[in-house]
Parts: structure tokens; sequence; C-alpha cells
């Protein structure tokens, strides 16, 4: 009988990866990791304001416990790929709006 907890065919990309089909757990513990670091740094980039320490703190502790159900859709579903898409974006709109502050700033 197959060990394997699921397909390798059926395997998002970054759960291909990090070999979640070979080290069940140590694979989850490091999508997980990933999807933490990119969903703080989506967050970061697109909704984080400047917050009192304490809300900031309740903020990551939920980001940090809503990331562990991802994980578990992340295993088969693009769902690091989509934070990744999303931080690009938010990315390039960061640059964009920054040089549109720039390019205003010096003509007027």
């Amino acid at each position: 009988m197959n060990n394997e907890v699921v397909p390798s065919g059926d395997l998002s990309f970054f759960a291909r990866l990090v070999g979640i089909e070979e080290n069940t757990t140590l694979g989850f513990y490091l999508l997980y990791a990933i999807i933490v670091i990119l969903s703080i740094v989506v967050y970061r980039l697109g909704f984080a304001k400047k917050l009192p320490i304490l809300k900031n703190a309740v903020i990551y502790i939920m980001l940090i416990i809503g990331c562990f159900p991802l994980t578990f859709f992340g295993i088969g579903l693009p769902v690091a790929e989509g934070l990744v898409a999303a931080a690009v974006v938010l990315i390039i709109y960061k640059v964009r709006l920054k040089q549109s502050k720039k390019n205003e700033n010096e003509a007027g």
C-alpha cells in the first residue's frame, strides 16, 4: 500500500518545493512558515496602518492563527502562489505610487 498522504500530482508548487510528500511533518511546517511570511508581507504592503503595539500584536497573532487552515488548503491549492502574486502586484503598486508622488513633487 502507498503511504503518501497526497499524491504528488495533486500538490501545489510550494508543497512540492518543501518536500511535503517525503517528510509530511517538516514539509507542513515549512509550508506554514512560507504562508505566514507571505501573508505578513501582503498585509504590510497593502493593509497595514500605524497602530499601537498591542493592537499590532493582536493582528499578527490572528494572522498567524488564520494561516494554519490556509496551510491545509495550500497543500493542494495554490495559496502560497496567490500570496506571491498579491505581493508582486502590491510591490509594483507601491513603486508606481512612489514614482508618481516623486514626479508630482518635481512638477509642482
